[in-house]
Formats: structure tokens, C-alpha cells, sequence
């Protein structure tokens, strides 16, 4: 349709005697053209914003020591003497503190364990941290066109993304999405989703929503593999407000850069790595496999692999490549597998807080330093394992300790069942101070880091 060149079509004008009034008005009208087809391009990518986004703190009433919890299991009556002295030397591991928090309904003597309370624990979550992200943000509920939420242990009717529309009356044509049974790991396959919708609806904000139920989520039978997510988990929930709006750039945090899934279900060992089940006497809960922690190994051997080829500097792209090459032709000998160097492309990780455990072994699998893993110990000794939402509670910390730079580079990745390894980059769009940046952390931070074995 333009194939003329703009030396052919000025050589064609001055030929013709077309007045140079006309010719401008022609190339005026040529340039407009082709940038409403620039813009209307539907295979255009759009940048993917992150406005704001905010961590729910539960009331202080909520807060539970190990000494409070270990009391509102032992007045169930369903825990023989041995399970608790198991669990209380789970929680004397964990790498959690005497500050995490439970819904009140489990704080209660005994337990009230139902629907209806894990329900209002659920809302309770989602609408604090909805609330606080849109007061940061100044952006009117009425505005989202886009809506996922995620929670692997309730899966209501109506969905939890219905119940955030109802609370929120949002529009009637809204894209929402419930994710549900995807573990600790779907906060990250959220924005991933949401990031898809907003390639393709163009002028939109999205509202991720990721928390886990805790209520919904207890196990009352004596099974030790199952015993072992009663001592972990607590509660929590983010909110994170997306944006595709080339406006919004001036006053967005971060842009996303990448985002990276992996999926070992395919193994059967992986699969099963994590599995809410049924025990022996019926009681249902979710059992944690000895092989989870080799699951979570070859989810991140996997995932790593692809994420280098977008992050890692050409040098450590080489050295791996060559490091492959070497062990793939000389089976025979014992040659180390070469990890690349991440912190040569990110400033900040947060790594899903899921236990000590997998902090430790990490740590020692990427090789970072215990300042690099400060936020993701932190979170989890003053919050616990807030499941798909503990990634932003370990940015919030890095903001609030005035970490965070501009142009800096942060790298979230957690792990879920299925088995799943899910990786986010983003890139920092400014410098965020922490004196103007308020969050959950602002009151505290200076207690932090703090000895995590006491």
C-alpha cells in the first residue's frame, strides 16, 4: 500500500507540479496513517505496569505465639501427646517467629473450623489488601476491567472473584478469573495471566489478588506428612494493581520483564510432591512427600535454564553452555554441575518463604549471601508462609529497608504443587523511599534483621 519511498513520492510531486501546500497535507495524512497502524496493531506488545501493590497485616488480635498455637491444637482433643511434641519441634525449625498470624476462628477454644469462617477469613484478606492498593494507588474500583485471584484451599460458590465484584460492585463486563489448587506458586501464574489479557485489552488495569486459606486449609488427624502444613502456613494476602497505560509509566513502580513458568507434572514423583488427600481415618489435608525437596530442584534446574538466556550476562551463558557440553561427552567423569552467577543479573531476590529448609538450600543452590536472602528469612519469621502472596511481602521489605533503587533488577520465584517453579522479573522504575513509601513494614523495619533461631 506504501511502497513509494518518500525520495520517489517528493520526485513524483515535483513532476506532476503538485503545489508544495498539497504535498505536505499528502505526507501529513501518510504519517497519521501509519501511525494509527502502529498503534492499532493488535500483535503490538504493551508494556505491563506495576502501579502499586499492597500486603495485608492482620489485626493484632489475630498474632499467634507457638505456645498459643500448640494450646489451640492440644484443645482439640483430636492430638495424642506424640503429634504435638512432633509439631512443636516442626514450629522450633520452621525459622518462624512469635509473631506470624491465624485467623481468629483457630484461636478460638477449640478451633471453629467451617466453611463460613473460612470464608470471612478469606474476604477479610482480600479486602484489606484491595482497600490499601487502591488508596496508594488513587485508582477508583470501578476503573479495573481485569480481575484474578488465587487460593489453592478454598474454592468457594460464588468464586472468590465474584465475591471481590460483589464487595466492590465492579462493572458488569469485567474479565475475572478464580485460580484455584495451584499452590504456592500461583501468585506468579496470575500476574502471567493477567499480563496476557492486558496484551490484548489495551487501556486497562488489572487487580491480581493471591492468599491462601488457612481455615480451610487445617488438618485435625495425626498423619505426619500432614502435620507438617499445619506448622507453616499463616495468614496473609497481596494485592497487585497492573496497568497498560503508557500514562501510567511516570507513576508505576515496576514493569514486568519476564516471566518464566515451569511444570514437572509430567514425573510422577513431582506430581505427587504435594497432594491435599484423604489419611487413613478420612480426614483430609495436604501431604507434604520426602521427594519434595528433590521436585523442587529439578522445577528450578529447569526453570533457571530458560530464564538465563533472557537475564544472564553472554559470559555466564557460556560458561553453562560450555559446562553442559563437558558433562553431556565425558560421562565418565565426575564433572560439577555449573550454576551461573544470578546475582550478576538481579539486585534482589525474593524467594518464596516455604520453610527453612528451602530457604537453606536455596541459599546454597544459587550461592547468595544471607543479605540477599534477608528478605525472604525475615518474611518468614515475622509472617510465616503466607503461600503465593509471600513474594510481595518480601518486596514490601526491600522498599521499606530503602533497598530499592532505580533500574534495579528483582527476580521473584516460587514454588507450588503440581510440581511448579514460576519466575517474575521486574525492573525498577524509580527509587523508592521508604520515608514516602509507606507499607505493613514501616513501623517495624528497624527491628529487622533480626536472629531467626531464637
Amino acid at each position: 500500500m506504501f511502497s513509494n519511498s518518500p525520495t520517489t513520492l517528493i520526485q513524483e510531486t515535483s513532476h506532476h507540479n503538485i503545489p508544495l501546500s498539497l504535498w505536505w497535507l499528502t505526507t501529513f495524512h501518510l504519517i497519521i496513517i501509519i501511525i494509527i497502524i502502529i498503534i492499532m496493531n493488535p500483535k503490538r506488545r504493551r508494556h505491563v505496569y506495576l502501579l502499586d501493590f499492597a500486603c495485608y497485616k492482620p489485626n493484632p488480635k489475630c498474632m499467634c505465639t507457638k505456645d498459643m498455637f500448640l494450646e489451640c491444637l492440644k484443645s482439640t482433643g483430636r492430638f495424642p501427646d506424640e503429634s504435638l511434641d512432633f509439631q512443636r519441634k516442626i514450629l522450633d525449625k520452621s525459622g518462624l517467629g512469635q509473631r506470624t498470624h491465624m485467623p481468629e476462628a483457630l484461636l478460638e477454644i477449640p478451633p471453629n473450623i467451617c466453611l463460613a469462617e473460612a470464608a470471612k477469613e478469606t474476604e477479610s484478606v482480600m479486602v484489606g489488601a484491595i482497600d490499601e492498593v487502591l488508596r496508594k494507588t488513587k485508582v477508583k474500583a470501578e476503573e479495573i476491567g481485569i480481575i484474578v485471584t488465587n487460593c489453592s484451599l478454598l474454592n468457594t460458590t460464588p468464586s472468590l472473584s465474584s465475591m471481590v465484584v460483589n464487595h466492590y460492585r465492579l462493572k458488569d463486563d469485567i474479565l475475572s478469573y478464580n485460580l484455584s489448587g495451584m499452590g504456592c506458586s500461583a501468585g506468579l501464574v496470575a500476574i502471567d495471566l493477567a499480563k496476557r489479557l492486558l496484551q490484548v485489552h489495551p487501556n486497562s488495569y488489572a487487580l491480581v489478588i493471591s492468599t491462601e486459606n488457612i481455615n480451610g486449609g487445617s488438618y485435625t488427624g495425626n498423619n505426619r506428612s500432614m502435620l507438617l502444613s499445619n506448622c507453616l502456613f499463616r495468614m496473609g494476602g497481596a494485592a497487585v494493581l497492573l496497568s497498560n497505560l503508557n500514562s501510567d509509566s511516570n507513576r508505576s513502580k515496576y514493569y514486568l520483564k519476564h516471566i518464566v513458568r515451569t511444570h514437572k507434572g509430567s514425573q510422577d514423583y513431582c506430581y505427587n510432591s504435594v497432594m491435599q488427600k484423604e489419611d487413613d481415618d478420612n480426614i483430609t489435608g495436604v501431604a507434604l512427600s520426602k521427594d519434595i525437596m528433590s521436585s523442587a530442584g529439578q522445577a528450578l534446574k529447569a526453570n533457571i535454564s530458560t530464564l538465563g538466556i533472557y537475564v544472564l550476562p553472554r559470559m555466564e551463558q557460556l560458561k553453562f553452555l560450555l559446562n553442559l557440553i563437558a558433562r553431556k561427552s565425558f560421562k565418565k567423569m565426575v564433572i560439577k554441575c555449573y550454576t551461573p552467577d544470578f546475582k550478576l543479573a538481579f539486585e534482589h531476590f525474593c524467594i518464596h518463604t516455604g520453610g527453612k529448609a528451602v530457604q537453606d538450600e536455596m541459599q546454597k543452590t544459587l550461592e547468595l549471601s544471607d543479605w540477599h536472602m534477608e528478605p525472604s528469612r525475615m518474611s518468614l519469621y515475622r509472617y510465616g508462609n503466607t503461600s503465593s502472596s509471600s513474594v510481595w511481602y518480601e518486596l514490601a521489605y526491600c522498599e521499606a529497608k530503602g533497598r530499592i533503587k532505580k533500574g534495579n533488577r528483582i527476580w521473584q520465584i516460587a514454588f507450588g504443587s503440581g510440581f511448579k517453579c514460576n519466575s517474575a522479573v521486574w525492573c525498577a522504575l524509580r527509587t523508592i523511599d521508604p520515608k514516602h513509601e509507606k507499607n505493613l513494614w514501616t513501623n517495624e523495619i528497624n527491628e529487622f534483621p533480626t536472629d531467626t533461631e531464637n
